[in-house]
């Protein structure tokens, strides 16, 4: 018999895939994002986008899952990796930042290498609804966007990082003044789109080990021409 805890997990996936298929099959922009993936010859495949328990982490999804593979082959470099496969399982934002950051240090100190697995994961515990889902989809799609467009590192280039999260921020919708105001956030009437974006870009590129120090200096390097730059769209999708 399932706990109450599982039974509630379970809900929330139900919800947050029916809100992902609403999104995938109704939502304009949504449809427009994937199939511009498509037609830049990266179709999203099987099992791109899927809901997660993020385990009350206080984010709502991501883009891309971490991959190491040890340069040491030996048997207990095979073991410690075995090991860390259900960690690994388990999206970024649910794993203990310790563990991350020894995989950085392991691939600092020649041991591993890491890449970006390219999926989008929304934490189903905390999509509050449709247009919710909708928004956190459009802002994992430009990075998908941008992944295919452009040969981009985001986990060592941290300007590359920097770009891809202002434009995700800037054209995914987050930084209305709806969602604004609903984060207590609204500070001012005039301007509050392009601070939303700034501080929320410098939040997601501080999350990267490689850029947490400079995080600031990398997103106001790269604001005027990110913020600018609305690929796929001829223009700001929410302005009129």
């Amino acid at each position: 018999m399932e706990s109450q805890q599982q039974q509630q997990r379970t809900s929330a996936k139900e919800t947050c895939d029916g809100y992902v298929e609403k999104g995938l099959t109704g939502n304009p922009t949504i449809q427009f994002l994937i199939q511009n993936l498509v037609d830049m010859g990266c179709p999203p495949p099987e099992g791109f986008i899927r809901c997660m328990d993020c385990e009350g982490k206080p984010v709502s999804g991501g883009f891309g899952m971490l991959q190491e593979e040890h340069v040491d082959k030996s048997s207990t470099a095979a073991a410690a990796a075995k090991s860390q496969n259900s960690i690994r399982n388990r999206p970024d934002c649910a794993r203990p930042r310790q563990d991350i950051l020894d995989q950085f240090q392991r691939e600092k100190d020649g041991k591993s290498k890491l890449s970006l697995k390219p999926e989008i994961y929304l934490c189903q515990e905390h999509v509050t609804g449709a247009k919710h889902a909708s928004s956190i989809l459009a802002h994992e799609l430009i990075h998908a966007i941008d992944m295919c467009r452009a040969k981009m590192d985001p986990l060592h280039n941290c300007m590359h990082l920097a770009c891809t999260e202002i434009r995700a921020e800037n054209l995914s919708g987050e930084c209305n003044m709806n969602w604004e105001f609903m984060r207590g956030k609204l500070d001012s009437w005039f301007g509050h789109g392009q601070q939303c974006v700034r501080r929320r870009a410098i939040d997601s590129v501080s999350a990267n080990p490689n850029c947490t120090q400079k995080a600031e200096l990398y997103v106001d390097a790269a604001m005027k021409r990110c913020y600018n730059d609305t690929f796929p769209f001829e223009r700001h999708p929410n302005q009129t």
